[in-house]
C-alpha cells in the first residue's frame, strides 16, 4: 500500500531531512535575502532531477508529475526565511549567522518539503497526477513572498486544486498534529502613529500641548475599538508595543511616536475598524489642541481553511499517524502570510507538533531559545507526501 511505502521512505531518508534542517539552521537569511537558501534548495532539487524554475527572486517553485494519467494538481508550500533574533541554544547547528535565527521553523519546513520531494520522486510510477512545490521567501516581512509569488503566478500553469501547507508548533508534543477548519489566523495591519503637541518646561504645562497626554487618551479610548465597537462575534485585537515619549523628568517633548498592530477575522469589518481608529485618534489629538498622522500599513488577510479539503486531509492524518494524534486547534490570532493562498484557492494550514519536554525543547517560536523535536521531521515529510497523493486521488 501507498501508506506503507511512505512511511518507510519517510524513514530511510530521516537522516538526510536532519541533516539539510540543521544546515538551513545554522545557516539564516532574513526576509527577501534568502539567496544561498534558494541555492541550497536549487542542488538539492538538481540531483533529484526535479525542475523548478526562480520565482519572486529569492523563491522557486518545483514540479514532479506521477506516471499514471491524471490532469489533477496540488500544490505544497513551505517559507524559507528567518527572523532578526539571536540565538541563544548551545546547539552542533546554531546559527553562525549572528543577529539572525530560524526562530519559526522555516528550516523544518523547507528541509520537509526537500524530503516529502525526495518521496514523491521514489514512487513517480506509484501515482497519477502532479505535485507542485512552491519554496516561498520572505514570510516573515510585508509584502509576504506569498503576495508576491501568486502576482508571478506560482499558481498558474498549471492551477492546483489545493494548497497544503504545514507549520511548527511548540505547543503540541512531537508525532502529533492539529488542524481547524474555517476561519484559523488573524487578518494583520501594522499601525504607526505620531502624535505632535508643542514641548516645553514641564512646570510650565499650561504653556504647551502636551502630547504625553493627549497620546494617553488616545491610547485608551482605542481601546473601544475592540471592546464596544466589533461585534462580539468577530475576534479582534488591537495592540501598541512601542511609544517613544523623548523628553525628561521635567521636559515635555514636542512629539510621541507610538508603534502597534490590529488583527481581526473579517474583512468587511477590518476595514471599518481603520477608519474608525484613525477618525478616533485624529479628533481626540485635535480637541486637546495637537494633531496626530495615523498611518495604517495594510498587512496579510486572515487566514481560511476550506472546508471540504479541510476535513479530508484531516481524515487522511488520521488514517497515516493514527486519531489519537491529530488535534483539533482554537483560532490564532497570529498572522500568516499563507492566507493569501487561501484567499484565491481551496487550502489547508495545519500545525505540526515540535515538542518535547523531556529534552526541554518547549520554547515558543520568535524566542532565542526556539528548537524543535527533530522526531517530527519523520511526521513532516511523510505526511505531507500523503496527504498530497490522498487529494490528488490517489
Amino acid at each position: 500500500m501507498i501508506k506503507e511505502k511512505i512511511q518507510e521512505l519517510s524513514k530511510s531518508i530521516f537522516n538526510d531531512v536532519v541533516g539539510n534542517r540543521r544546515h538551513l539552521h545554522a545557516n539564516p537569511e532574513l526576509s527577501f535575502n534568502e539567496h544561498n537558501t534558494q541555492a541550497f534548495v536549487s542542488q538539492q532539487l538538481d540531483a533529484l532531477g526535479i525542475p523548478y524554475e526562480k520565482m519572486a527572486n529569492t523563491g522557486l517553485v518545483a514540479l514532479i508529475k506521477g506516471s499514471k494519467p491524471s490532469d489533477k494538481v496540488v500544490a505544497l508550500r513551505a517559507d524559507m526565511d528567518a527572523l532578526p533574533i539571536t540565538e541563544a541554544n548551545d546547539v552542533p547547528y546554531k546559527s553562525t549567522n549572528v543577529g539572525v535565527m530560524h526562530a519559526c521553523g522555516h528550516d523544518v519546513h523547507t528541509s520537509s518539503l526537500l524530503g516529502t520531494a525526495k518521496i514523491l520522486t521514489e514512487l513517480k510510477n506509484d501515482f497519477g497526477g502532479t505535485v507542485k512545490f512552491i519554496f516561498q521567501p520572505a514570510e516573515e516581512k510585508l509584502p509576504g513572498g506569498a503576495s508576491l509569488m501568486i502576482k508571478e503566478g506560482v499558481l498558474e500553469n498549471p492551477k492546483p486544486q489545493a494548497v497544503l501547507g504545514q507549520h511548527v508548533m511548540p505547543l503540541i508534543d512531537a508525532g502529533k498534529v492539529g488542524f481547524r477548519s474555517g476561519k484559523y489566523m488573524a487578518s494583520t495591519d501594522e499601525i504607526y502613529v505620531t502624535v505632535k503637541g508643542k514641548g516645553g518646561h514641564g512646570a510650565q504645562p499650561q504653556q504647551n500641548v502636551d502630547p504625553v497626554i493627549i497620546t494617553a487618551h488616545i491610547l485608551v479610548a482605542l481601546q473601544q475599538v475592540v471592546s464596544r465597537m466589533a461585534q462580539p462575534s468577530i475576534p479582534s485585537v488591537l495592540s501598541f508595543g512601542k511609544v517613544i515619549a523623548n523628553g525628561a523628568t521635567n521636559v515635555i517633548p514636542n512629539e510621541v511616536y507610538l508603534e502597534g498592530t490590529f488583527r481581526t477575522m473579517d474583512e468587511v469589518w477590518r476595514k471599518e475598524a481603520h477608519k474608525k481608529m484613525k477618525k478616533m485618534a485624529e479628533g481626540i489629538a485635535e480637541s486637546m489642541g495637537g494633531s496626530c498622522d495615523f498611518n495604517i500599513m495594510h498587512g496579510y488577510p486572515f487566514l481560511i481553511n476550506e472546508p471540504r479539503l479541510t476535513a479530508a486531509t484531516r481524515s487522511h492524518a488520521e488514517d497515516y499517524l493514527g486519531k489519537e494524534n491529530v488535534l483539533d486547534l482554537d483560532i490564532w490570532m497570529a498572522a500568516e502570510d499563507f492566507a493569501y493562498y487561501t484567499q484565491v484557492a481551496d487550502s489547508c494550514f495545519y500545525r505540526l507538533g515540535t515538542r518535547n519536554e523531556e529534552r526541554g525543547i518547549i520554547s515558543s517560536v520568535h524566542t532565542p531559545t526556539f528548537d524543535v523535536e527533530e522526531k517530527a521531521l519523520e511526521v513532516s515529510t511523510g505526511l505531507m507526501a500523503y496527504l498530497a497523493l490522498k487529494e490528488l486521488g490517489n
